[in-house]
Formats: structure tokens, C-alpha cells, sequence
């Protein structure tokens, strides 16, 4: 466990730190860390922040939101490099760090806030170089996802700012505790130009409401949405959501706000 006094894992903060020295090697040979200002989220204990400072990385701002890891991690780990903010990622004004931009996102994300996280990096997308996360092997499918199961709206936000590519899978056996699930290692990159969107919000309200049940057809969805049904053509709603990929929700959203 490291040095000095025992710390209890929290179940509400998703800890699972990783333990196994190839996979902490894999996510940082991913990216290239040369001079680079990295963003780690969830450090823990420091596995991972140890394998990143051994890169020639300019420096390292971690979010920790458990004070006794970021404590012991500020305690354990004396390198003038490393930052370690006790504060949840979530919540944190991430604006001041446009001053060091781009930064390389390096983090094993707490599993129960994966996608809450994943939507902040999106906000942020334009602070961000590129990165590799872990998460569960679930998400990494869904997240990659292009037609059929695990396929939905948040396959399509995700894929529509950042370009994805699945790195290792990741057993149980290399954390502590173990999980119960695979992870994986995914990396991503900003899209540096995403065409703008019509009413955005609106529209991604619009692919979630045709996801919501993703076994109904178009016409169940859309009618349940109070979308006017009327202006598309049967054929089309007799499809599933699954069966679509973003040019046709694209030419749906066009038709319904004609």
C-alpha cells in the first residue's frame, strides 16, 4: 500500500488503482509525453503519476478528490513537476488552464463517473492534445461503438469531437481491489474542426429520445417524443436507431426542422 498510515479504499469514489507496471507503460507509450503538460485525473496512490514522471513531461496538474490520497501522494512523490489539487474534476473551473494548453489527458477514470468526465473533457475539448483513459470494458465498447449493440446516443457525441482508437484490454488482475469487470485502454484525440450542428442541443435531445428505447421503431420513439412523424417517410420509420449512423440522423434532424 506504500508508506506510512493505512488509508481505507471508498466505494463512493470507484477506487480501483492499478498495479500492473506493462499496462501504466502501454497508456504512457500511447501518447508523446516529450515536454509535454499532462492532466491526470483520480492519481490515488500515484501508480500511474510515477510511470508518467519518468517521461520527460513538463509538468503534471492531478485532480485528486479523496484529501487523504492527495495528501499521501503530495507526501510520497517530491517532484517539483507534480500539482496535486484535492478537488473533483467535475466541478473544478478548468478555464485557468488554457494558459498552459494543450494538455495530455493520462488517467485511470473512477468508473462511476467515466461518462460525467468524458462530457467535461468535451466541454474543454479545445485544452486538450490528445490522452488515454481506462475505463471499463463496456464503455470502451459502447464509446467505439458504430452500429448495433452497445451503439447509442453517447457513441455518437463522443465519436462526433474525438477520433478513438482501443488500446489494451485490461483484466482484473492488475488492479487493487480487483474489479469485477475488464477495462481497457482507449486513446482519443480532438477533432481540431467538428462542423456546427443546427440548435445543437436540441439535436442531441432529438438522438436521445431515439435511442430511448432502442428496440422500438423510429415512429414508436419519435411519436413518444412528440416529433411530427409525418414529415418523414415509412420506410425510414420503420427502422431502429441502431440501423442509423450520424449522417442520417443529421438529414432527420434537417427534415423535422423544415
Amino acid at each position: 500500500m506504500g508508506h506510512g498510515t493505512f488509508i481505507r479504499l471508498k466505494k463512493e469514489h470507484g477506487q480501483n488503482f492499478l498495479r500492473d507496471d506493462a499496462v501504466a507503460r502501454a497508456a504512457v507509450g500511447a501518447v508523446d509525453l516529450s515536454g509535454a503538460n499532462v492532466l491526470e485525473i483520480g492519481p490515488g496512490d500515484g501508480f500511474l503519476t510515477r510511470h508518467i514522471l519518468a517521461e520527460p513531461v513538463k509538468q503534471i496538474k492531478a485532480f485528486e478528490i479523496d484529501p487523504e490520497w492527495a495528501d499521501r501522494l503530495r507526501q510520497a512523490v517530491r517532484d517539483p513537476r507534480l500539482t496535486v489539487s484535492c478537488q473533483n474534476i467535475l466541478d473544478v473551473d478548468l478555464g485557468p488552464l488554457q494558459a498552459d494548453a494543450p494538455w495530455v489527458v493520462l488517467s485511470n477514470l473512477p468508473y462511476h463517473v467515466t461518462f460525467p468526465i468524458l462530457r467535461r473533457l468535451r466541454e474543454n475539448r479545445h485544452l486538450f492534445r490528445d490522452g488515454v483513459v481506462m475505463v471499463q470494458e463496456e464503455v470502451a465498447q459502447k464509446i467505439t461503438a458504430t452500429r448495433g449493440r452497445g451503439y447509442g446516443a453517447i457513441s455518437l457525441i463522443l465519436q462526433r469531437y474525438f477520433s478513438w482508437k482501443m488500446l489494451d484490454k485490461v483484466g482484473p488482475q492488475s488492479f487493487m481491489p480487483r474489479p469485477k469487470v475488464s477495462s481497457r485502454l482507449l486513446y482519443f484525440k480532438p477533432y481540431a474542426k467538428v462542423d456546427p450542428i443546427e440548435q445543437e442541443e436540441e439535436f442531441w435531445r432529438f438522438v436521445k429520445a431515439i435511442f430511448r428505447q432502442p428496440r422500438r421503431t423510429l415512429r414508436n420513439n419519435l411519436r413518444q417524443a412528440h416529433y411530427p412523424v409525418d414529415r418523414i417517410d415509412d420506410e425510414t420509420l420503420a427502422l431502429r436507431a441502431q440501423q442509423l449512423g450520424m449522417e442520417d440522423f443529421l438529414h432527420l434532424w434537417d427534415v423535422l426542422r423544415a
